[in-house]
């Protein structure tokens, strides 16, 4: 929560995962942004998922106060990793706003790219994120042993990070917990089916919590099927109070803004 100078309290919600690049907001960025803004959020991070989209997410960063960045390469995309790309990513790390080193990961549920290459290339970044001393923004989809694993054996702890758009099990929860890692809860927590996933963010300690759109993607009720937008995080952060029946929505949005602050240091 953050004081206007007008007097009243006003909303302070951070979207710890968007994907302002998206061709889908070519139409209506800027409006898109300011509905954002009209419902709470003060900050954005947007995320890097390839070269391309990680140079795009320096750009939007650069051309707006509350826009954040991270850069990377997305499981998908790791097999298209050539040369002088890590060179690349090193000097866009250098950008005063980027917050973060991801989405980076395992994702065997496609296998866009092949799962050793993934593997590999995952390694590969996370020595690289402790270079650059950023936290990492973690991707894992049917991959959870693979992804612990490997997030142990390069001491992701020692830069720490998020799950983001966290939908696991008890078990993948608790592993990412131990490990120091935060959860991120998208519009998924909204969903009908979704009982187990709301038990696992009702029983994950507050401090650890933070919440994210994965804009344009998984909009949540009672926006689903549209195309999702970072004003929508708002509706993530009434789920989680529902959950929390011993919390006002405004201890969620202060807890959260409070943690993404915490992993992303530059939000502060």
């Amino acid at each position: 929560m953050v004081s206007s100078e007008a007097g009243p309290t006003i909303r302070m919600l951070i979207d710890t995962h968007t994907h302002l690049d998206d061709t889908r907001y070519d139409p209506d960025r800027e409006a898109t942004i300011e509905r954002a803004r009209q419902a709470g959020v003060g900050a954005f991070v947007t995320i890097g998922c390839d070269l391309a989209t990680s140079r795009a997410a320096v750009t939007l960063a650069d051309r707006h106060p509350d826009i954040y960045a991270s850069i990377g390469v997305h499981p998908h995309e790791v097999r298209h990793i050539g040369d002088g790309w890590y060179d690349e990513l090193r000097r866009l790390a250098e950008h005063k706003k980027v917050v973060a080193y991801g989405e980076i990961g395992l994702d065997y549920h496609y296998n866009h790219s092949p799962p050793k290459e993934q593997r590999e290339r995952f390694r590969e970044q996370l020595q690289l994120a402790r270079d650059l001393r950023l936290p990492v923004i973690i991707h894992t989809r049917e991959a959870q042993e693979d992804t612990i694993s490997i997030l142990k054996e390069e001491r992701a702890s020692e830069v720490g990070g998020v799950f983001h758009c966290f939908s696991g099990d008890a078990w993948l929860a608790k592993d990412a917990l131990d490990l120091g890692f935060y959860l991120s809860f998208s519009g998924i927590l909204t969903f009908t089916n979704a009982r187990t996933l709301r038990e696992i963010a009702q029983q994950t300690p507050l401090d650890r919590v933070l919440i994210e759109t994965d804009c344009p993607y998984l909009a949540p009720v009672p926006h689903r099927g549209k195309r999702n937008e970072p004003a929508f995080v708002a509706q993530v952060a009434r789920q989680l109070a529902e959950i929390h029946p011993g919390l006002s929505l405004e201890q969620i949005e202060q807890a959260t803004t409070e943690n993404a602050q915490r992993l992303f240091t530059k939000l502060r």
